[in-house]
């Protein structure tokens, strides 16, 4: 009877079990016990103070702008700013041509100086004639005629006096003086042009940007802790992003009266001194605003904090160096740590690395604990 089954059978059993031999073998490597530790990485649980922090995108806004413009028609003469200046209020930024309104001042002038002459003749005669009129020597139509034509001549001078002070206000207005504090933008209309009397397009634009406005909105469901927060003192913000270095300091400084239905959110603004201009109009920055702190707050690094079906959790190295998942309930989340309202308790040790080894029971060993001692 042959054996050749029985070989290779023999030789299939036998030959992978020293293949593998001989792998290990090569590689220098021993395979890993069984019950080896799976190392991870950890972190304790402290306790610090932790900031209430709400962050929103924001846009910046001059806190004044004035679009000015000429409030006469006229021939520009003189532009006395030129773009992007800093103006203070008061200062002269453009003349027009003011001989048209000096003309007509004149004209107003010597209609006012006629009329004025005609009313002192009409008031002397109207007291000559009274003294008379009381003896009957003239008719009582006659004496009224005399009073109509003063109060006549009277009415004239006003509205003569009204015409010169409309002039003076029209000559006025041909120096053109910058309203606010601000920066000036580009000239729009240049010297030698012919402007007009509040024309669509403005001489120059004006913008105050120190101090100035950050406009930000957050959810709806954050206005209670929002309102109740600030009825108990300004609340702090600062500014940050792209092309700023560091952060800017400045306060909250209004909370709009409704909710926005559309998008749930509230609309917020803050103000910043900006003495150093480094926040300029139309820049979008990122706004973070200050509630207040909590003291003796637990934290743990966000990299712990772990979702499941069930919400999140961590996983707790015990004392016995096994794992153990742990539900905790996370407050929020600052500047990388998380703060933990339930679930563990100071200096308990959680892990940050390596979580998706491990379940309950399973052996670890900390490979900062390693590196520690390698030290």
């Amino acid at each position: 009877m042959s054996n050749r089954p029985s070989l290779a059978i023999f030789a299939r059993a036998v030959f992978p079990a020293i293949f593998a031999v001989a792998l290990v073998a090569c590689s220098g490597k021993k395979p890993p016990p069984p019950d080896a530790a799976v190392p991870v990485d950890t972190a304790k649980v402290i306790k610090k103070t932790v900031p209430d922090l709400i962050d929103a995108p924001g846009s910046v806004e001059p806190i004044d702008t004035v679009a000015v413009k000429s409030l006469v028609d006229g021939q520009l003469l003189e532009v006395r700013v030129k773009d992007g200046d800093e103006v203070k209020k008061g200062e002269l930024l453009f003349k027009i041509d003011p001989r048209p309104a000096q003309a007509t001042l004149a004209q107003t002038e010597a209609a006012l100086a006629k009329d004025a002459a005609a009313s002192d003749l009409a008031k002397a005669q109207l007291d000559r004639y009274e003294p008379v009129a009381t003896k009957g020597f003239i008719s009582a139509d006659q004496m009224q005629q005399y009073r109509t034509a003063y109060a006549a001549a009277a009415a004239s001078v006003k509205v003569d006096q009204a015409n010169v002070d409309a002039t003076k206000l029209t000559l006025g207005y041909t120096d053109i003086f910058a309203p606010i504090d601000g920066r000036v933008g580009r000239i729009l209309v240049q010297a030698g042009n012919l402007v007009k009397a509040n024309d669509t397009q403005p001489l120059i634009t004006i913008n105050r940007i120190s101090p100035i406005y950050v406009n930000f909105s957050i959810p709806g469901l954050y206005v209670d802790r929002v309102r109740n927060a600030h009825s108990k003192g300004m609340l702090p913000v600062f500014a940050s992003g792209d092309g700023i270095d560091g952060r800017i300091d400045g306060q909250m400084s209004f909370i709009d009266n409704a909710v926005d239905p559309a998008t749930n959110t509230v609309k917020l603004r803050a103000n910043f001194p900006n003495a150093d201009e480094r926040l300029w109009p139309g820049e979008f920055v990122n706004i973070t605003l200050t509630l207040g702190t909590d003291t003796s707050a637990l934290v743990v690094p966000d990299a712990a904090v772990k979702a499941g079906p069930n919400g999140t959790y961590v996983f707790l190295i015990k004392p016995d160096s096994t794992a153990e998942q742990r539900s905790v309930k996370v407050t929020r989340s600052v500047n990388g740590e998380s703060m933990i309202s339930d679930g563990l308790a100071e200096n308990d040790e959680v892990v940050t690395d390596g979580q998706s080894r491990l379940i309950n029971g399973t052996k670890v060993k900390s490979r900062s604990s390693e590196k520690t001692a390698a030290k």
